[in-house]
């Protein structure tokens, strides 16, 4: 319990430390994204680290080694891919995060075995419980039965 509450106090401070990366030229051209670019122009006063035209990531903006590659929850990401992965993992101390490019039928199935084993899964799909089957004639007699009581 007391490593927890460390590794949480690490991880809070790891988010207050970061830098506010802002893109050359962000505010003058509406097309730019706000994402980090490296600015490489050789009269660049962003690269030559002027302080008024903002910061650029540098090593000390870096968080603690400790909780490098910790989801915010406080344990160790785990990417998966297949349900065998999931064996190798500690439920305790990882959290997974099942892959991008893992089909829905895979999906569920690591989904059902990761729940069961007590894992936290960082990116769960919703299963869907499937709607009972209507009977169509059933159907169209509710709807001419409201359609006459509408023309009364």
């Amino acid at each position: 319990m007391i490593q927890m509450v460390a590794i949480k106090r690490l991880i809070r401070d790891r988010h207050a430390k970061r830098g506010n990366f802002k893109r050359q030229c962000l505010s003058q051209k509406a097309k730019l994204d706000d994402v980090w670019r490296r600015p490489r122009g050789g009269q660049s006063k962003q690269r030559k680290q002027k302080k008024a035209k903002g910061i650029i990531p540098a090593p000390g903006f870096a968080g603690p080694v400790a909780v490098r590659g910790f989801h915010p929850c406080g344990m160790k990401e785990a990417r998966v891919h297949t349900v065998a992965t999931l064996e190798s993992l500690d439920a305790e101390t990882t959290a997974i995060r099942i892959g991008g490019t893992v089909g829905m039928k895979k999906r569920m199935a690591i989904q059902e075995k990761a729940l069961s084993g007590g894992f936290k899964v960082i990116n769960p799909k919703v299963i869907a419980a499937e709607e009972p089957e209507v009977d169509e004639d059933l159907e169209d007699e509710q709807v001419f039965d409201e359609e006459v009581a509408d023309d009364e």
